[in-house]
């Protein structure tokens, strides 16, 4: 099933359902208004939601109208937590290598932060901010949407509770990055809003690429039209289920949590690329004694897609200009 949130007045959107093609939705009124209703009766809801899934996918329902994703909003636009995890090994020792640092790991224990969650970007909106000298970058992930997770889950129950699956675009700011580690309290202006894909699938919709808590296909980037990488989700050190039971030890996770995967990374970043410019700048300065990538600029415009297991696009593209705030470059 694919569900996604249009714009409108309010805050939280409006729930449509989404064909698999992608190509037509039609209302999820009045089984559910928004995202965060569904997820919460989810047990109850879903089966009516799948049913009017089925029936778009048929053609059966006259009322379907064209999709859109430059109407849609994040899924969630605005969720009550999200936490995005390291969970790619091979990007943190490439950093670690390049910059000469040492991040104090603990073995078997994920890494972890509390994120923005109150501003959510959706899949095409212009991405403001202030400076070109705050290092702009992006990072593709992979993100799980939970319903209730009781305390004390462990990773296989824990993945129960995985009922939607989407991408985003993490962006970061990296000239605040070392300040902000060095005050040993995690991230506030290194890491502003990040931007999803305009749908958001439950895990069935990925067929065999979703085993193990991972999403084995690749994360497409492009920046500017040019091929930037392709990892693939399956060298994910931590899988979703680890993650989700690390998060939940010693607490409840309410439904709507989303836990991003950190950035894709793979072993083979020669061959498939990165899928964020630091880890590019990194490789850069490991091979040839210098980073000649640079960061974002006004203007440029990026794009982050999955590709099913059929060639297909599983969530939609984010597809968005880097712009000043207060201000539009011309796209």
């Amino acid at each position: 099933m694919k569900l996604a949130t249009l714009k409108t007045n309010g805050r939280d959107g409006k729930l449509v359902i989404v064909s698999r093609d992608l190509a037509r939705i039609v209302d999820a009124q009045p089984i559910a208004r928004t995202m965060q209703e569904a997820i919460e009766r989810w047990g109850s809801v879903a089966p009516a939601l799948r049913e009017r899934y089925d029936a778009l996918n048929a053609g059966s329902l006259p009322e379907a109208r064209t999709f859109d994703p430059r109407q849609a909003a994040a899924p969630f636009p605005r969720a009550y937590q999200f936490v995005d995890a390291s969970a790619f090994q091979n990007h943190g020792d490439i950093m670690e290598q390049a910059y000469k640092v040492t991040v104090k790991k603990t073995p078997g224990v994920p890494i972890l932060i509390q994120r923005q969650a109150d501003d959510l970007r959706g899949p095409h909106d212009d991405y403001p901010y202030l400076s070109e000298d705050d290092n702009g970058d992006f990072e593709g992930e992979f993100a799980v949407i939970l319903d209730d997770v009781p305390m004390g889950a462990d990773p296989a129950q824990a993945l129960e509770h995985v009922k939607l699956v989407t991408i985003f675009n993490d962006v970061s700011m990296r000239a605040h990055l070392f300040r902000e580690l060095s005050m040993g309290f995690g991230f506030i202006q290194a890491k502003p809003a990040s931007a999803f894909a305009p749908v958001a699938v439950t895990p069935d919709e990925l067929g065999e690429a979703w085993h193990d808590g991972r999403i084995h296909l690749d994360m497409q980037v492009e920046r500017n039209g040019v091929w930037f990488g392709n990892p693939n989700g399956r060298e994910m050190d931590f899988g979703f289920g680890e993650l989700i039971a690390h998060l939940s030890y010693n607490r409840n996770l309410r439904a709507g949590t989303i836990i991003g995967s950190g950035t894709v990374s793979n072993k083979a970043y020669k061959e498939v690329g990165s899928a964020c410019l630091a880890e590019r700048r990194a490789t850069e300065l490991i091979d040839d004694g210098h980073s000649s990538t640079p960061f974002l600029r006004f203007g440029d415009r990026l794009r982050f897609e999955v590709k099913g297991i059929d060639g297909t696009s599983v969530f939609g593209a984010i597809d968005h200009c880097f712009v000043p705030a207060g201000g539009k470059v011309s796209q």
